[in-house]
């Protein structure tokens, strides 16, 4: 699923259409796909954030967060907030936005909340702005919200929840984003209840890797890009083992291990 934009009004203004209102549900996303780090991502149906944009004559960004979350309003400190405040700067527009947000994918969830409000902010004010920006350039927008959620410019939740499907991240300098033809899998989501923060994920990470690691996960990467293109199933099976990200990471969730384990069993 992409983000899916439903408009209430277009008002005329300053020669062109500004679509003045509008809503959007920003689906959430698995990034990685295991072995792809930083580089993968597909969209779910289920679960997602809906954002109500409005276009203001006062300038300056509202927020107003209608879930039980307690996420700062500030839109300074608000992963929504600093993406609407980049577009309007962006666009040298002296309006403003205001936000209602009813975010339905818990934060800390792994299944991309801080995503679905970066690339929602992106999309929602580009279209209240007038469709201004390009794909690259929404897409670039919301990065500001993710380096702000984990202090890194990351896309592989952000493209898939903007674009829909499963993504290829190429580059991100310069953005090349590739959609990946897959074929109808059904997800199935498995949440242990564990809050993991995405800077911390990160933090913990090694900054150097044997090559003999790097080989096998170009491999698990190559093979799970060629099965998803090849409707080939037990190659995609095969190919989804990460021997760099996942070893180190584990250990924030104790029970990953056994899980795997339990899933790999035959059904019988």
């Amino acid at each position: 699923m992409s983000l899916e934009i439903k408009n209430q009004s277009a008002i005329p203004f300053s020669g062109q259409t500004e679509k003045r209102n509008c809503f959007v549900k920003a689906p959430g996303t698995v990034a990685n796909l295991v072995c792809g780090f930083d580089i993968l991502g597909l969209a779910l149906n289920d679960p997602f954030d809906i954002m109500e944009f409005e276009l203001t004559d006062n300038p300056g960004v509202i927020i107003q967060n209608m879930d039980n979350f307690n996420l700062p309003t500030g839109p300074e400190k608000n992963v929504a907030g600093v993406v609407l405040l980049a577009a309007l700067e962006k666009a040298k527009s002296e309006k403003g936005i205001s936000v209602t947000i009813n975010k339905q994918i818990k934060p800390g969830s792994g299944l991309g909340s801080s995503a679905a409000s970066a690339a929602g902010a992106a999309v929602g004010a580009n279209y209240v702005l007038g469709n201004i920006f390009s794909n690259d350039e929404v897409v670039q927008l919301a990065m500001i919200g993710e380096k702000l959620a984990s202090g890194v410019k990351h896309a592989d939740n952000i493209t898939p929840c903007i674009m829909g499907g499963v993504t290829l991240i190429r580059s991100i300098h310069p953005l090349d984003i590739i959609p990946v033809p897959t074929p109808d899998l059904h997800i199935t989501v498995v949440h242990p209840q564990i809050e993991v923060r995405t800077s911390d994920a990160r933090q913990i990470l090694r900054q150097q890797i044997y090559l003999k690691d790097a080989i096998k996960q170009w491999g698990n990467i190559a093979g799970l890009v060629a099965g998803f293109m090849s409707n080939d199933v037990d190659l995609i099976g095969r190919s989804l083992e990460d021997v760099i990200i996942e070893p180190v990471r584990s250990i924030l969730i104790p029970v990953l291990k056994r899980l795997k384990q339990n899933v790999k069993r035959p059904v019988l």
